[in-house]
């Protein structure tokens, strides 16, 4: 198993680059989270790196950090979630908002990652709940993310500043009617729900 390489970024052409480490060209694929921070050409490199092999194929994934590997390789053990909609998930988000999404039970934003609908995002929170401590940072209220936030998960957000668990804001935002509504209409919604 290749874990990590450093060496000379010899081209780059998204999503694939060519690192060069002692005369040997090493043809990788990356998310665009780490395509977009990567240095110019010529520059020195240092990546994370996860070599899948196939019957067909040996492919080499290159990341930033090894919480991004460390979210492909979860991913991964996900079923019907191939090496391309893991790269999707981490090309439109980092690993700490994918933490999120499953902790506050956000299909929403997860369904706006190319390749991924409602119903295969609400699987993947199902399947990924027991496996999201391995993942990222614990989120906190009102912590800043780098998708544009859901009506929901802003709802949520703004519920556990308010002192309610998440666990309990899900339950509770799970017996209501909240498609199309705003983040207030919800908190309003929910806490009169809550009231009852």
């Amino acid at each position: 198993m290749i874990g990590s390489l450093r060496g000379r970024l010899a081209s780059k052409h998204a999503p694939h680059i060519v690192l060069e480490c002692n005369g040997v060209g090493y043809e990788i694929e990356t998310p665009m989270s780490t395509f977009l921070d990567l240095p110019g050409t010529g520059a020195e490199l240092f990546l994370h790196t996860h070599l899948l092999v196939r019957e067909d194929a040996q492919i080499l994934y290159g990341f930033a950090t090894d919480e991004e590997r460390a979210l492909f390789r979860t991913l991964l053990k996900v079923n019907r979630v191939g090496a391309k909609m893991a790269l999707g998930v981490l090309s439109a988000m980092t690993a700490n908002v994918f933490r999120r999404c499953v902790e506050y039970e956000d299909a929403a934003t997860l369904s706006k990652v190319p390749g991924i609908g409602k119903k295969t995002a609400e699987r993947l929170i199902m399947e990924m709940r027991d496996k999201v401590d391995n993942v990222g940072a614990p989120s906190l209220p009102g912590q800043a993310i780098s998708v544009e936030a859901s009506a929901r998960s802003e709802a949520v957000d703004a519920l556990v500043a308010l002192g309610y668990k998440a666990n309990e804001v899900n339950k509770l935002l799970s017996k209501l009617d909240i498609e199309d509504l705003t983040a207030e209409d919800i908190i309003r919604k929910a806490l009169k729900q809550a009231a009852q």
